[in-house]
């Protein structure tokens, strides 16, 4: 899943052209047909707000996330029995390798720094140990960059034949986070753990949205953050709507919509508290952003066991 403003055709397009991938997890609904994977979001390109836009990825049903949780479930149960099971409570710690692939352009556009790199890298330590906030859970996992390599391929840079491209260029198993840098109207896109599919599993970010990028108000590596939050299970915190299932973790409370800037006070359901607009599964701002929650990092934890680890 990713982080969207304003759809446009074009987006639309890439949706069923560019960014859906095969995956054993077969969606229930008639909108889900298409096999789910990869979550599109799209670039800010104009002051309009996040909330009550259309849906920004392949839609998962009620009962395509109850699918994945019995997968999951019955994973983690074959795993306690093989001895790797991480006990409720504890958390899966792990170091991830991450692979870094700019996709620039033939003129270079695109071409980031390594210091940019190096400063995305660090935002990832920093958010995901929960240190941007005193109500942040540190999840346990840190982030080691593990390479960098750079292509200079007009199409690959505007995402185009992305599943080629991921397939040639992707490192590491399904530990690895490989994260490609390109230019198209999203801000990110991401795979799901559960979707079983190694050869492109990853990332792919707008490169103008690391630390110093030319995005207004999300240039400070948060959507990384974000897609790397996909990366390892978690849906957006609007995901469901005003129901108490909501994103299937407990301490987020339930949100109608996608939050834009950052409104303190928002609270878009009757149901218990107010919208998690800090979190990094939301749509805000990337300087409103400072927490995961501990029913994240613990669902983290549990997606890791099943899927990556």
């Amino acid at each position: 899943m990713g982080r969207s403003r304003t759809f446009k055709a074009a987006g639309v397009a890439a949706l069923s052209a560019v960014a859906l991938a095969i995956t054993p997890f077969a969606p229930s609904s008639a909108l889900s047909a298409a096999p789910v994977l990869d979550c599109l979001s799209e670039t800010p390109t104009s002051a309009a707000a996040r909330g009550g836009r259309p849906l920004d990825h392949e839609p998962m049903s009620a009962a395509d996330v109850a699918a994945v949780e019995k997968k999951t479930k019955d994973l983690l149960a074959r795993k306690r029995a093989e001895g790797y099971y991480v006990p409720q409570g504890a958390l899966a710690a792990a170091t991830v390798p991450v692979y870094v692939h700019v996709m620039a352009a033939a003129n270079g556009r695109g071409d980031v720094t390594d210091q940019q790199i190096a400063q995305q890298i660090a935002v990832l330590n920093e958010t995901f140990a929960g240190r941007e906030s005193s109500q942040a859970a540190n999840t346990g996992f840190t982030f080691q960059l593990a390479g960098v390599d750079r292509f200079y391929n007009d199409r690959w840079h505007r995402d185009e034949q992305s599943s080629t491209y991921r397939a040639k260029t992707r490192k590491g198993g399904m530990n690895a986070l490989n994260i490609w840098l390109v230019e198209f109207d999203y801000l990110g896109i991401a795979t799901f753990p559960w979707s079983g599919n190694q050869r492109i599993d990853g990332i792919r970010v707008h490169y103008d949205s690391l630390p110093g990028g030319g995005i207004a108000n999300y240039n400070l590596g948060e959507t990384t953050t974000h897609e790397a939050g996909h990366w390892f299970g978690l849906y957006h915190t609007f995901q469901g709507g005003c129901t108490t299932k909501n994103d299937e973790v407990a301490d987020t409370p339930a949100q109608s919509s996608p939050t834009d800037g950052c409104p303190e006070g928002r609270d878009s359901c009757s149901l218990p508290g107010v919208d998690p607009i800090h979190n990094y599964m939301d749509y805000s701002y990337d300087s409103c952003y400072n927490q995961f929650s501990p029913g994240q990092s613990q669902r983290m934890s549990d997606m890791w066991t099943a899927y990556r680890a």
